[in-house]
């Protein structure tokens, strides 16, 4: 009896502590707010009331009819498997789920986003309005895309875009050039097949990709 009530009051003041984290005061509806989620940042918006609408990638509800669970904060293992199966849904939780214990950042999009933001009560409605499951895509359809849409009305992501700025710096450069070249005229060697008709496709790509560069 005494260890369960030494758990308990652990328990509590662990929920109070972690309730404390988040003064929801500071949080108006229509509010864009991002944390930090894996390797990229996660958005989500305030709806009022301790509630905020985000679009996250979710396993779960493929493996699983259990609505109890599926509701549970969504964890990093259930959302990159969401990310891989491309399954997501627009869902509500409460600020500390949304938030997975990390720093909230209140509409820190309006310093990049050079489109002014809509009236609140239309960007909760826009929130509200697409709830439900969608068809996830890390480049084409995320968690960004989707509040950008509904507190700007464009549907961008400005991580993306870096993503893709990143990986072309990587595969269109001059060293990628140069490998891919050295990579294919080894190939080629070593299987014993110098030919016009192996030559030309590999000095083909490389050139692409160094006019690229």
């Amino acid at each position: 009896m005494f260890l369960y009530q030494l758990f308990n009051f652990f328990f509590v003041a662990s929920n109070k502590e972690e309730d404390s984290k988040y003064d929801l005061s500071l949080y108006k509806r229509g509010d864009l707010l991002e944390v930090p989620r894996t390797l990229f940042t996660h958005f989500g918006i305030y709806l009022g009331d301790n509630r905020v609408a985000h679009l996250i990638p979710d396993i779960l509800p493929v493996i699983s009819k259990n609505k109890s669970a599926i509701a549970k904060m969504v964890t990093n293992n259930r959302l990159l498997l969401g990310v891989i199966t491309k399954v997501a849904s627009v869902r509500v939780d409460s600020v500390i789920d949304f938030a997975y214990g990390s720093e909230i950042l209140i509409n820190n999009m309006d310093k990049v986003c050079s489109q002014n933001p809509l009236d609140g009560d239309e960007v909760a409605r826009r929130a509200e309005k697409l709830l439900g499951s969608v068809t996830y895509s890390l480049l084409w359809y995320n968690c960004e895309h989707y509040v950008m849409y509904c507190r700007y009305g464009m549907a961008i992501s400005y991580q993306t875009y870096q993503f893709c700025t990143t990986v072309r710096k990587i595969v269109f450069s001059r060293m990628s050039a140069y490998l891919t070249a050295l990579c294919g005229i080894g190939t080629m060697l070593y299987l014993g097949c110098v030919t016009p008709m192996t030559v030309l496709p590999t000095l083909l790509i490389s050139f692409t990709i160094w006019m690229a560069a």
